[in-house]
């Protein structure tokens, strides 16, 4: 491509201050706000969902409010624990293999959405099975309010200026403060409109539908909905410079760890399907 016309950002990066709140040494960051925002919401909307006893399987749901109250402590940890462990393991080794401390730098980003659904995964798992309830379900519960999280996380990520994506003339391609003296597509709002607005509106809708009665059809959903717009961003972003592509200038770790979850989310909703109709 034709690098000149990108050295002129035809829209200007908003230049944010990643601290929200600064008080003496105590500093608030866009990014630990965007995550505690996301789960509230999720919680708050989660809530409304239970109370809707039409949604689920025999109008009714084991799942309490007190449930919910509990769970937030255990997908908090879930997410964040499973997040900057995933983001370690798949991205970025080497750094912590010299400096453990660096583990604990997640104000400087550094998570992955990938291990955070692990993360959140184990954390549903054994919280139904203490609690006795049917995990499907909590997937399903989970699942629906999901996207409102990743929404508010790919928009601290814009806030924070990284993740930023490849070079670019197009009329909507910004400068980043960390990218070089190139335009670039701003491929943390494309993930935030695809993986939160898009992904949260497909989940709603088939699950308002009738889907949330057949336990795994919306996780099933969720997991394909994200595998897909995760893969279609990632030829839009810039793979992390320690890892650049993997294959053939195109390949990128997070296509490679979407593809399975994809096959993932599709057995999930087979598997939704076939018990459905058995006891039919």
């Amino acid at each position: 491509m034709n690098i000149a016309p990108s050295l002129l950002a035809i829209l200007p990066y908003p230049q944010i201050d990643p601290i929200a709140i600064s008080i003496g040494p105590l500093a608030v960051r866009w990014y630990g706000l965007a995550y505690v925002t996301g789960i509230m919401i999720g919680w708050w909307l989660a809530r409304r969902m239970i109370n809707t006893l039409k949604l689920w399987p025999n109008n009714h749901t084991p799942i309490t409010e007190k449930h919910l109250d509990d769970f937030l402590v255990w997908a908090a940890l879930g997410i964040v624990l499973g997040g900057r462990i995933g983001y370690i393991l798949f991205y970025d080794l080497d750094p912590v293999l010299e400096n453990p401390m660096v583990a604990l730098e997640i104000w400087r980003g550094g998570m992955s959405f990938h291990g955070g659904l692990t993360g959140a995964t184990l954390a549903m798992i054994i919280f139904a099975r203490r609690n006795g309830l049917p995990v499907w379900m909590l997937f399903d519960l989970v699942a629906s309010v999901a996207p409102i999280g990743l929404f508010f996380g790919r928009i601290a990520n814009f806030i924070n200026g990284e993740l930023w994506g490849r070079i670019s003339d197009a009329p909507w391609a910004m400068q980043f403060p960390t990218g070089g003296p190139f335009t670039r597509h701003p491929s943390q709002l494309y993930e935030a409109g695809l993986e939160g607005i898009v992904l949260f509106v497909l989940v709603q809708v088939v699950g308002r539908s009738g889907a949330l009665k057949t336990s795994g059809t919306v996780s099933g959903v969720f997991i394909c909905g994200y595998a897909m717009a995760r893969i279609f961003v990632e030829f839009f972003r810039e793979p992390d410079a320690q890892l650049g592509y993997l294959l053939g200038g195109w390949l990128t770790m997070g296509m490679v760890l979407s593809m399975p979850m994809f096959l993932l989310g599709v057995w999930a909703i087979w598997r939704a399907q076939t018990a459905s109709v058995q006891r039919t």
